[in-house]
């Protein structure tokens, strides 16, 4: 037998207020901070003359009898409301407000006997009404779940949710101005790409009608951002959304903030100042040091970090010495036995990531630069001008996580050409992260790419840094979710 579908919970039961009931708009003269700015130090019960207005949600109300008070919040911060039913207007009403309730509201800005600073109400309107029972202060939301669905709610109720959003305004606005104070140009390359590229990653799939063809949310805007060092913009940068069809994990969105900028005539070593310092300039400036303490351990990001190859990692934390001369059957014999699935195909570089993601990432604190990838595994890397079968990559890790990515740039067009089509094999074989055969960008680099180093930084991984957050659903507004049970 089908059930009648459930109303929704908790809605009040008195009559909403209607359109025409609520203002178009409302002149505020002040935000909370401000008001509270000019007056930093009255003693208690004193009386300024100045006349406000004032908005925002009511999260706290309390009566006395003929007297009422209220806490207005807007996202400067708090202040008290002091209504009396001798002079403010529908006293029995506004004692009535409930929690969550938008207001307007102008007076004079008092001390009460307390001395706590308030805007006495002589006048008052509702803005919009909470519906949905508001969680007041005492409360607020403790389900993770409801925080990140209901982020709406959470900004109101949860101090640590708004402060981590404005942290991020800021170090997005801190990377930007840092990149430009030293010439770089910002620039926006495409979100929707006609090939598979950039990264190896597993893209979302869409389709254009008009031109009747299929078309990628792209994996990375690195293709497009090197057709610009070779149209002439030496420094480049840009920070966007990208998008990867894989996982959700602490570590992972699916759409997440991406930095990525491009420099001509550099190479990693000076992609590895870069990173260092802007890391540790922007935790300077959001901190005050270089030094965290991150999930309860001390972290220093004082530069310089440290540098160190892969190989020499993995022997560090396994007692294990591999490399690209170890045979490949003792070597997926070392993967099995760290527990790494090894499949058919897989060359020596692989395997060696393979052992490193599964045995060493996680451990290592850090911060340091893991150097010197194998090429197997850096499809659009300079190969190492002094180690062969090996390219000038790095990643820095940061507190056993990856931070972001980083190269001396492939230059050689023929050389990316046979790299691009051995990754069209590893697609035609099943691989659905390989990439495709980028003839545009092949031609790009025929008109000729000079040096260049380039760097990727996730900016969410980033503010989890700088906020503390160990979990990447606490530093996204809107973080993807399974579809809500009902």
């Amino acid at each position: 037998m089908a059930h009648p579908p459930r109303p929704p919970p908790d809605l009040r039961t008195e009559p909403a207020l209607t359109d025409d009931a609520v203002p178009y708009r409302y002149e505020r003269t002040d935000d909370a901070a401000e008001v509270r700015a000019r007056h930093p130090d009255l003693a208690p019960e004193a009386r300024t003359g100045e006349n406000v207005s004032v908005a925002g949600r009511l999260m706290l109300r309390r009566g006395q009898g003929a007297i009422a008070f209220g806490t207005l919040a807007d996202l400067s911060g708090r202040i008290q409301l002091f209504a009396t039913g001798k002079d403010t207007p529908r006293f029995d009403e506004f004692a009535k407000l409930s929690i969550g309730d938008w207001l307007g509201v102008s007076g004079e800005v008092i001390t009460t006997r307390r001395g706590e600073l308030s805007v006495a109400v002589e006048d008052w309107v509702r803005l919009a009404e909470a519906r949905r029972p508001f969680p007041d202060k005492w409360h607020g939301l403790h389900d993770p779940d409801t925080r990140y669905r209901q982020r709406y709610v959470d900004l109101w109720a949860t101090e640590e949710a708004r402060q981590t959003f404005l942290v991020r305004s800021r170090v997005i606005s801190l990377v930007r101005r840092w990149l430009e104070d030293r010439g770089f140009l910002e620039v926006e390359t495409p979100m929707l790409h006609p090939l598979q590229g950039g990264a190896t990653a597993k893209p979302f799939l869409t389709h254009h009608n008009a031109l009747d063809m299929p078309l990628y949310l792209r994996i990375a805007p690195e293709l497009y951002l090197k057709r610009l060092i070779g149209g002439g913009i030496d420094k480049v940068f840009e920070i966007g959304r990208v998008f990867r069809n894989e996982g959700i994990s602490t570590r992972h969105n699916p759409e997440f903030t991406m930095l990525e900028l491009y420099q001509a005539y550099a190479d990693y070593h000076d992609m590895m100042d870069i990173a260092e310092h802007l890391v540790a300039d922007v935790v300077r400036e959001i901190t005050g040091d270089t030094k965290l303490t991150y999930a309860g351990r001390p972290l220093d990001l004082t530069p310089p970090w440290r540098r160190a190859t892969m190989e020499e990692l993995i022997e560090e934390q396994t007692g294990v010495a591999v490399g690209l001369d170890t045979p490949i059957d003792e070597l997926a014999a070392t993967a099995r036995r760290f527990g790494v699935p090894v499949k058919k195909g897989w060359g020596s570089g692989k395997l060696i990531l393979e052992i490193y993601e599964k045995t060493t990432e996680s451990e290592l604190w850090g911060p340091v630069f893991v150097m010197d990838y194998p090429i197997e595994v850096s499809p659009l890397a300079r190969p190492h001008r002094s180690k062969p079968g090996f390219v000038e990559r790095f990643e820095p890790i940061v507190a056993g996580r990856e931070l972001g990515n980083a190269f001396s740039e492939l230059v050689d067009p023929d050389d990316q050409r046979a790299r691009f089509e051995e990754q069209a094999r590893l697609k035609a074989a099943g691989d659905e992260e390989a990439m495709a055969v980028d003839e545009d960008y092949l031609r790009a680099l025929e008109y000729g790419l000079p040096p260049t180093g380039g760097l990727g930084i996730g900016i969410d991984r980033l503010i989890m840094l700088v906020t503390g957050a160990t979990n990447i659903r606490d530093v996204v507004l809107f973080p993807t979710l399974r579809p809500e049970q009902t």
